[in-house]
């Protein structure tokens, strides 16, 4: 064989340069031991032994030693583990696997009084990931999704907020998680055991929607330091008795135009979101439905109005 006759070389991994298959689907799993670097050095290994020691306990009580013993791409973290597996057991990964977790970790620590207690942060995620039994498997923004949810504001609070000898667990589900899983119907818990929360984190270009779930809560759960403002409200709005109407659950309500008219009036009716145009055909002085007087014409009002009459 010449020179020229050697075969082409293979294609690069450049992206966008030729169509390739999607590498396999796979749950994700990742922990993390909340204050881990707050324990003295001689303390960590112990920590970073008994924390897959943990997990394994609780796979096999909540029935699924499969899902540990086929783990995929696991690898330790020092101060937590993940580890990938087959997507079809999320479902039991959100239930029953997170309340047993509780149930073990709160067992670890009664027995560990006066050495190392262990409380966890927990995500899940579902993408595509290399699987191939390589030693780079498992690399893929997916993986890197899971542990920024992991490291965000929301699941971290919550936990520091929480009493240390109550609330063992915190989890956070990525959207995708929590739509194939929650909202579809296949996991044993009720879509208004999560939380949505906006997942930040401090010095990281990051920001999703995300979902918060805690087996033994305690404290302050719709704390605004953890939520945000938003996501209070409308939590104490819903405790208030007013209705929130949404076209699905899991989903949020789409923001809508409201075109409102008063003649010789000025009708408001609490906060609008998206336009309102309000329009007085009078130009006398008179007394509005929204308790403001208006003298002379009113021109129509363009953008976002939210005002609070006495």
């Amino acid at each position: 064989m010449t020179e020229f006759d050697q075969p082409m070389p293979e294609a690069s991994a450049l992206p966008y340069s030729r169509s390739r298959h999607l590498p396999p689907y796979r749950g994700i799993v990742a922990v993390d031991a909340k204050d881990f670097t707050g324990y003295p050095a001689i303390e960590h290994g112990v920590i970073s032994r008994s924390v897959p020691q943990v997990l394994k306990w609780s796979f096999e009580r909540a029935g699924l030693g499969e899902v540990w013993k086929d783990r995929r791409f696991p690898d330790s973290t020092g101060d937590g583990y993940v580890f990938g597996f087959d997507p079809g057991w999320m479902p039991f990964l959100i239930h029953p696997w997170l309340n047993t977790l509780q149930e073990v970790l709160t067992e670890f620590n009664v027995h560990s009084v006066g050495t190392v207690r262990i409380r966890l942060r927990v995500s899940l995620n579902i993408g595509p990931l290399p699987d191939a039994g390589g030693e780079f498997d498992g690399n893929g923004t997916p993986r890197n999704d899971t542990h920024r949810l992991l490291d965000s504001r929301p699941v971290k609070a919550m936990l520091a907020a929480s009493n240390e000898s109550i609330t063992h667990v915190a989890a956070i589900l990525s959207d995708r998680c929590y739509q194939d899983a929650v909202v579809s119907g296949y996991t044993g818990r009720h879509p208004d055991h999560f939380i949505e929360v906006p997942a930040t984190v401090e010095g990281k270009r990051f920001d999703q929607q995300a979902w918060l779930y805690v087996p033994a809560p305690s404290g302050n759960l719709y704390d605004r330091r953890i939520l945000g403002d938003a996501v209070v409200e409308e939590q104490e709005g819903r405790a208030g008795g007013q209705k929130a109407d949404r076209p699905a659950e899991g989903r949020r309500v789409p923001r809508t135009v409201v075109n409102q008219r008063a003649d010789g009036g000025n009708l408001n009716s609490g906060t609008v979101h998206g336009g309102q145009n309000i329009t007085n055909v009078r130009g006398d002085s008179i007394s509005g439905f929204g308790g403001d007087y208006v003298r002379g014409n009113k021109d129509t009002v363009h953008g976002d109005k939210n005002e609070h009459h006495r």
